[in-house]
């Protein structure tokens, strides 16, 4: 395996390590924020960090920045709405279905799909709803968080177009997707008109979010992305709920519980049965998928 294949799985590893955090801050933060004003203040938090590197750049970076920024508004807006309502480590569970969501789809769109990625399917379905009843009744927030796992599959599967296929700049898009998000999120929170208090802001969460959990991972995925398939990246990915379950556990005390363990491992089960096609194909054939 290349040593640049290597450096970008682990810069992906890296990434989720970060993101297996969010949800216990995220979590934190909604006691003294809005959906909206988390979203818009860690994405502003991050848009300074690329002003040097937005500058006169080509309008082709800039119309795939602004697409990328559109999805990833939406994954992050869904997920901080779910989090209002369902627990951490179940989002983080759902938010892992995009590994199936993205094969599937990829299928849908004329890529060939093999026995495992329905295999798959079920065992998610299942997966969720073992999760989903897991001591308390379906929520809203996990039907908002079902829309995380959307966005981010389109998220995923346009990245590495963008930066593999056509190898556009890491540091430029991912800069304009900064920006893309924080003017999505200021048309959010001028709708809602929240009311913001500023002896109470949770400081440190939007700067942890800002340069953290967004600037430095986005990048961080833009750069892995670039010499690891989505299939393979998805498979990274996988260990982000793992990592959110034991922050929760230990900083909010959160509890699965039986039967909501099997069905996380249900997930995280699906999430590597539907990636074994890539898993077997030879290694020069991985960075795409077969059309039919």
């Amino acid at each position: 395996m290349r040593r640049d294949h290597l450096l970008g799985l682990l810069y992906l590893n890296v990434a989720t390590l970060l993101w297996g955090t969010t949800f216990v801050v995220i979590k934190q933060s909604l006691e003294s924020l809005s959906p909206s004003q988390i979203t818009l203040a860690r994405f502003v938090v991050a848009a300074l960090c690329f002003v040097p590197f937005v500058l006169r750049l080509e309008r082709k970076v800039w119309l795939a920045g602004l697409e990328l920024g559109l999805y990833l508004w939406l994954g992050y807006a869904t997920q901080a709405i779910g989090l209002e309502y369902t627990t951490a480590s179940r989002s983080a569970f759902i938010t892992t279905l995009y590994v199936v969501i993205l094969p599937m789809f990829l299928g849908l769109i004329g890529y060939k799909l093999r026995l495992p990625v329905w295999v798959a399917a079920v065992m998610a379905i299942v997966g969720v709803g073992l999760l989903s009843y897991d001591g308390s009744p379906p929520n809203l927030g996990d039907l908002w968080t079902l829309g995380t796992a959307l966005a981010y599959t389109f998220y995923i599967w346009r990245l590495e177009h963008f930066v593999a296929v056509r190898s556009y700049p890491t540091l430029p898009i991912t800069g304009v997707q900064m920006f893309g998000v924080a003017l999505l999120s200021g048309v959010w929170v001028a709708w809602e008109r929240p009311a913001w208090d500023w002896a109470t802001l949770p400081y440190a969460e939007i700067l942890y979010l800002g340069l953290v959990a967004t600037a430095l991972c986005v990048w961080l995925q833009a750069l892995g992305q670039r010499t690891v398939s989505a299939p393979e990246a998805a498979i990274a990915f996988t260990l982000e709920p793992v990592y959110a379950a034991i922050f929760a556990f230990f900083i909010l005390g959160e509890r699965l519980g039986i039967q909501g363990l099997v069905g996380g491992l249900l997930i995280l089960g699906a999430t590597l049965v539907s990636q074994l096609p890539q898993l077997l194909r030879p290694r020069r054939e991985l960075g795409g998928s077969e059309r039919a």
